[in-house]
């Protein structure tokens, strides 16, 4: 669990890990150069279990950065990630162990998840329906794997290229040596606030590696890699995609906030007559002018799309994603690496 700035959050994210039904872990932290007490905290939590293991860096490495250098300083074959603001159920690690130890052809397991707000309350269940459909996009959080140490180094771990999309491009390139298994209920609580990674950071800074993401996804939804992305010079009067005013805006909008995004929108978006612009451009209105409303759709529509795909999905049974395919059940691929 990297950590940079977690309070008020940190202590409900580790005890969520300490109070997991399997008991016997070693607990990796890293405190990324953080300056608003969290190093205190985590050193006090340190001296209570000795399960943790505290690393601490005196120069802020970044998402990236600090996400490579704890996965890599864990010294177990099985590595479960897990972010400083959110919180994992009781049962999340034991049953994702169940799961790589029964299926050896899985290299990465993950679950769906629940949305909770700052103060903890759940705003949005988990997207069920994102598992029936072909989609480029991964349908599970990051803090939500667990990943064999050796699938993690076979790819190289996480990518500079990819800050803020970092997650994605592994998990991405883990299906293509490797496969992966979601287990179709919610394990883990994702919090949506004010002090995530994506609200604190640079606007133009996320801007920009939002849109190098849907570049490299519209690739790969074309069955071509995307590696040409990170060699593409950048230009100054560069446009950049609807969809990311949307992605931007989405984490205040949950964290109850008031996303103020149509003006930006209009000015710095690749506007076309195309979905896209037609989307984005009623997201952000609608957003700015009542996000109460647009919460309430969504959660409808989140809704109507889990009760259609309803019948298609066990929420017993893990599945098998990638990018590339519908989905699987693992009795028609198993026993096959």
């Amino acid at each position: 669990m990297p950590v940079y700035n977690a309070l008020p959050h940190l202590d409900q994210a580790i005890e969520s890990i300490l109070k997991q039904t399997l008991s016997e872990f070693e607990f990796v932290i890293l405190d990324d150069a953080s300056t608003d007490g969290s190093r205190e905290r985590l050193e006090h939590w340190a001296k209570l279990d000795s399960r943790i293991r505290l690393l601490e860096v005196d120069e802020n490495l970044g998402p990236v950065g600090s996400s490579n250098f704890v996965a890599r300083a864990a010294r177990a074959p099985l590595v479960a990630r897990m972010d400083a603001d959110d919180i994992s159920y009781p049962e999340r690690l034991a049953e994702q162990i169940q799961v790589l130890r029964e299926h050896p052809e899985v290299g990465l397991v993950a679950s769906l998840c629940d949305m909770i707000d700052s103060s903890g309350r759940k705003v949005r269940g988990p997207e069920v329906w994102r598992l029936s459909r072909q989609s480029v996009f991964v349908p599970f959080a990051h803090g939500a794997t667990m990943y064999r140490r050796e699938v993690f180094d076979v790819v190289g771990g996480y990518r500079e290229q990819c800050e803020f999309w970092e997650d994605q491009d592994l998990v991405v390139r883990i299906s293509a040596v490797s496969s992966i298994a979601v287990i179709p209920r919610p394990l883990y609580r994702v919090r949506q606030s004010a002090t995530s990674t994506r609200v604190v950071s640079g606007q133009e800074r996320l801007e920009q590696a939002l849109d190098k993401f849907y570049r490299a996804t519209d690739r790969l939804g074309q069955g071509q890699d995307y590696e040409g992305i990170f060699q593409a010079p950048a230009k100054s009067d560069h446009k950049l995609d609807p969809r990311v005013f949307i992605s931007f805006g989405a984490v205040r909008l949950w964290a109850g906030g008031k996303p103020r995004l149509f003006r930006r929108f209009l000015s710095h978006a690749q506007l076309s007559w195309n979905a896209r612009t037609l989307v984005g451009l009623v997201w952000t209105t609608w957003a700015s002018a009542s996000p109460a409303t647009l919460r309430a759709f969504l959660m409808f529509l989140l809704k109507a799309r889990n009760r259609f795909t309803s019948g298609q999905i066990s929420t017993e049974d893990p599945v098998l994603w990638h990018p590339r395919r519908r989905l699987q059940r693992f009795e028609k691929v198993e026993g096959k690496p």
